[in-house]
């Protein structure tokens, strides 16, 4: 798929994502959580990355809470060099600025990063996905390079856990050798698990 049918591809994906109402994106949102909280893979990791919506994504309140109310530790991404993510501590007082994309993430310095590999699951927005765990992301490559070590054997964690609605799927979306595939995906209909067992 060359690099203007992604870009329309993305489009229309978003567009789609763009026009469910607030309150259908809530309800969805936390049917989408519920069946999250239902993975042994959440249950038993303690250290999570999650994201904070934009632009029509999943909302991930309910699974923060979740998370919580369960004593498990939070990170968000921040933007690093080498168009890298690094994680840092998310706390509920957590002070937060926006970043080059208008995203909030935590202040730089005043949070205490956390290394990627020592994450137990990356709880992943996208804009579009396949049966396969292939993922269309924005384009910018950040969860893909931040990853990549992923791929080159031997890695099983963090876990990669995309957050979707429905009309976001996609028949099929080719993967590039740069490519990190995602371990599962949940929708609010559906639990698409290509790599990850139980």
């Amino acid at each position: 798929m060359g690099d203007q049918r992604k870009a329309q591809l993305r489009s229309q994906l978003r567009t789609k994502r763009r026009a469910l109402s607030d309150a259908e994106r809530e309800n969805l949102g936390g049917m989408i959580a519920a069946q999250v909280c239902q993975l042994a893979l959440f249950n038993r990791a303690r250290h999570i990355a999650v994201y904070l919506p934009q632009d029509g994504e999943v909302p991930t309140g309910g699974l923060v809470h979740a998370a919580r109310s369960r004593g498990k530790h939070l990170y968000l991404p921040v933007l690093a060099p080498g168009q890298l993510l690094r994680f840092a501590r998310w706390e509920r007082h957590t002070p937060l600025s926006l970043n080059r994309y208008g995203i909030p993430e935590p202040v730089p310095g005043r949070s205490q990063g956390f290394p990627r590999r020592r994450l137990d699951l990356v709880l992943m927005p996208l804009v579009g996905f396949d049966e396969d765990g292939n993922r269309l992301g924005m384009g910018g490559g950040f969860y893909d390079r931040s990853f990549a070590y992923r791929c080159r054997g031997g890695f099983a964690r963090p876990h990669l856990l995309g957050l979707a609605f429905d009309c976001q799927r996609c028949d099929a979306l080719p993967s590039e050798s740069w490519d990190v595939p995602l371990d599962a995906i949940v929708t609010e209909s559906a639990m698409i698990r290509p790599r990850l067992a139980g």
